[in-house]
C-alpha cells in the first residue's frame, strides 16, 4: 500500500486528524474546527515559521480545518477546497459566518470601508475569493461586517466562466510565485488551478496532482486549444497548436510562447513533455 500522500493528509508523527485514526500513526488525533480565511490571501507554509516554503494560498472566504494553534500564532490545518495541508497564520483565520453568495470575478478587487472609493481600502481580494454580501447599496455590495466591495467586480459563486484558458490569460505578465495563486504572483499549477476553478471544474493544487487526476491522454502532435501539457515538476496550458499560456522561472511571470520554443528550452534543460491531458468537453 502506498504511504498517504503528506500534501493532503492531515498527519504528523505528533498529531493526525481523527478521523485517520487507525490508518496513520501519531502521538494524539484531534476533531479539528472549521474555520474561514478573512484576509484576501493567506499563505499556507510547510512549517510554522514566515521564513518557510509558501506551498499554496488560502483565498478569502475558504472553509480550513484547523487541527492545532501554537503558541506563536500559526494555525496547522487541511483546506477544504482541494485539500491541502499546511500551516497558516491564525490571525487570518475566524469563526465561519455567513455563506458566501458572491465570488471576486476581477483579477483583484478591493474592500472598503464604506461607500466611497476615496476611502482607504480594507482589504485586497483576488479573482475568486469569496464573500458574503447582505445587502446592497447604490453600486457596492456590502458585506455582514461592513465592508463594500464593487458589485461590477462580483458574481454569483455558481458562475463559470466558459473557457479556462481565456482566464489563465488574464494573468499574462503576472510575476512568478512559489505557491502562489493570485495576480500578485503564482506557480504553474496554480494559474491551472485558479483558471479551472473559475470555471467550475475541481482541480488539485500540484503539476503531479492535476497529470493524475485530471482529462484523458493525447497526443502532443494532436495539441488544441485547453490541453495540458506536463513536464515533470511543470505544466502548461495550450492556447492552440503553436502557442502555450504557463507560469514558469524562465520568464519569471505567466508568459505565452511559442509550443516549440518552449519543448526546445525545456528539453536542452533535461526534461520531456511527460503527457498531455485533454479535459472532457474539451
Amino acid at each position: 500500500m502506498a504511504a498517504p500522500d503528506p500534501r493532503i493528509t492531515p498527519a504528523r508523527p505528533d498529531l493526525a486528524a481523527s478521523h485517520l485514526r487507525g490508518k496513520v500513526e501519531a502521538a494524539r488525533f484531534a476533531d479539528g474546527t472549521v474555520q474561514e480565511v478573512v484576509v484576501g490571501q493567506a499563505p499556507v507554509r510547510n512549517a510554522p515559521s514566515h521564513g518557510a516554503t509558501m506551498v499554496t494560498e488560502a483565498l478569502c472566504g475558504e472553509r480550513v480545518t484547523i487541527y492545532e494553534t501554537d503558541e506563536e500564532g500559526w494555525a496547522w490545518g487541511q483546506l477544504a477546497s482541494d485539500g491541502y495541508v499546511g500551516w497558516l497564520p491564525a490571525a487570518a483565520l475566524l469563526a465561519p459566518g455567513s455563506e458566501p453568495t458572491h465570488k471576486v470575478a476581477a483579477l483583484r478587487s478591493l474592500m472598503f470601508p464604506g461607500p466611497s472609493i476615496k476611502l482607504p481600502p480594507a482589504e485586497a481580494l483576488p479573482l475568486g475569493a469569496r464573500i458574503a454580501v447582505a445587502r446592497m447599496h447604490e453600486s457596492f455590495a456590502v458585506t455582514a461586517t461592513g465592508g463594500h466591495v464593487p458589485m461590477r467586480h462580483l458574481a454569483p459563486v455558481a458562475t463559470k466562466e466558459p473557457d479556462f484558458v481565456e482566464v489563465a490569460e488574464r494573468f499574462l505578465g503576472a510575476p512568478y510565485l512559489w505557491g502562489g495563486k493570485t495576480s500578485l504572483g503564482l506557480d504553474c499549477s496554480g494559474l491551472v488551478q485558479v483558471a479551472l476553478n473559475t470555471c467550475g471544474i475541481a482541480c488539485p493544487r500540484d503539476s503531479d496532482m492535476q497529470e493524475a487526476a485530471l482529462g484523458k491522454s493525447v497526443s502532443l502532435a494532436g495539441l488544441q486549444h485547453g490541453d495540458l501539457i506536463f513536464w515533470k515538476g511543470h505544466v502548461a496550458i495550450a492556447r492552440g497548436r503553436n502557442s502555450m499560456i504557463h507560469a514558469n522561472a524562465f520568464h519569471m511571470a505567466v508568459a505565452i510562447e511559442p509550443v516549440a520554443e518552449s519543448l526546445a528550452r525545456i528539453g536542452a534543460a533535461g526534461s520531456q513533455v511527460t503527457s498531455v491531458r485533454r479535459l472532457a468537453g474539451n
